[in-house]
């Protein structure tokens, strides 16, 4: 037997950087993203109140230390948070209303049904978002520590409009990049 590593036990992150090949990298990066927006959906339909907002604003964290993982930037689920929290305020009215479609799950029939439709959106749009950020961050060399949320809201926003479009796609079954 031999010592020397296989090429197939290397991690994934050092035969891309060996072979320049970034194409396997932007695969797994649209599968993680996609992972965590049907995550969010899935999430967004749970039926009791706040528990939904607390398991998207999760999943977003898990999707930060996925990607961190991807481009091997080291992980700090506090700067993580901070930043999520930061974006997610920038979306102030969609974030309120996130909540009280949340809340409005309380109301039988009506409540659920609205609840049901709208906030699995919010949460898949604002993942798409989120992934946006740290992909196009992460890409240019950035990490967690650098990632100024004020520079970016305006990015971050522009991709919740567009995360709103490939949620609806995602939903009804369309073909859709997701990253």
């Amino acid at each position: 037997m031999s010592d020397k590593p296989s090429e197939s036990s290397a991690p994934s992150d050092v035969a891309d950087d060996a072979t320049g090949d970034g194409a396997a990298r932007a695969l797994r990066v649209e599968k993680i993203a996609r992972n965590h927006i049907l995550g969010a959906l899935g999430v967004g339909l749970v039926p009791i109140p706040i528990v939904d907002v607390v398991g998207v604003v999760a999943i977003n964290l898990d999707l930060i230390r996925s990607l961190s993982q991807e481009y091997g930037v080291p992980f700090q689920q506090d700067r993580g948070k901070a930043i999520l929290t930061s974006l997610l305020g920038g979306l102030f009215p969609v974030a309120v209303g996130g909540t009280v479609i949340s809340l409005l799950k309380f109301i039988p029939i009506i409540g659920q049904t609205t609840g049901a439709v709208a906030l699995p959106v919010l949460a898949g749009a604002a993942t798409y978002a989120v992934n946006q950020v740290f992909v196009r961050h992460y890409e240019s060399g950035g990490s967690l520590v650098d990632l100024d949320p004020s520079k970016v809201k305006a990015f971050f926003r522009k991709q919740f409009g567009i995360g709103k479009k490939v949620v609806a796609d995602l939903k009804d079954g369309k073909p859709s990049a997701a990253a």
